[in-house]
C-alpha cells in the first residue's frame, strides 16, 4: 500500500509541474505578444533564388541580444525540421508541422554562426542565427541548424552580396555580417 501511496504522489507531483510548465509558458507568450506582433506575411513573388535551400532544424526564435529568452508567441518556439533558402525579397524558413516564416530583406541585420540558441547549445559555430527587425520594431534572432554545416559561409555572404547595393556592410569577427545603419 505504501508503494501505491508513492507512486500516485509521484505521477501528482509530476502532472501538478508539468500543468506549471504550461502555464509558464502561455504567461510568457501574453507577456510577449506585444513586442513580437504581426509576423511579415509571404510576398507572392518572391525574386530570384540566391542561395539554394538548406535542409536542417529550425532551433527557435529568441529577443535579442538574449540566446535564451526564447519567443512563446504563436509557433515561434518550437522546434522543427525545416528548408531554408534566400531569395532577392528576402528569407524563407519553410518549417513542417508549423507556419512559414517569412524574413523581409530590409528587416535583416546580421547573418553569423553561433554556438547556441533558445537553449540549444553546440559545438563552435553550430548553429546559423540570423538577427532581423519585426514590423513591431522588435528585433529578433532566428535560429536554424543545418544538416549541412559547410553551407554556413554561404549563407553569410549571401547576405553581403544581395545588400551590397543599398546599405554598407562590415564583416565582424565570427563570420558575422552586420548592416550598418545610424541605429546600430
Amino acid at each position: 500500500m505504501e508503494r501505491f501511496l508513492f507512486v500516485v504522489g509521484f505521477v501528482a507531483f509530476w502532472t501538478l509541474a508539468l500543468m506549471l510548465m504550461y502555464i509558464g509558458w502561455r504567461g510568457r507568450a501574453r507577456r510577449q505578444a506585444h513586442q513580437i506582433g504581426q509576423l511579415p506575411a509571404t510576398p507572392v513573388d518572391l525574386g530570384e533564388q540566391i542561395v539554394a535551400p538548406t535542409t536542417g532544424l529550425y532551433v527557435g526564435s529568441t529577443i535579442a541580444p538574449s540566446w535564451q529568452d526564447r519567443i512563446a508567441v504563436g509557433d515561434l518556439g518550437f522546434r522543427a525540421t525545416g528548408e531554408l533558402s534566400q531569395y532577392d525579397a528576402g528569407i524563407l524558413l519553410e518549417r513542417d508541422g508549423a507556419s512559414t516564416l517569412w524574413i523581409p530583406q530590409e528587416s535583416v541585420r546580421a547573418v553569423r554562426t553561433e554556438r547556441g540558441l533558445a537553449g540549444k547549445v553546440m559545438s563552435k559555430d553550430g548553429v546559423l542565427v540570423i538577427r532581423w527587425r519585426l514590423p513591431s520594431g522588435t528585433e529578433i534572432d532566428t535560429g536554424f541548424r543545418g544538416d549541412d554545416k559547410s553551407v554556413y559561409p554561404v549563407w553569410v555572404q549571401g547576405l553581403a552580396d544581395a545588400t551590397n547595393g543599398g546599405d554598407s556592410l562590415n564583416a565582424a569577427s565570427s563570420g558575422e555580417v552586420e548592416r550598418v545603419t545610424k541605429n546600430a
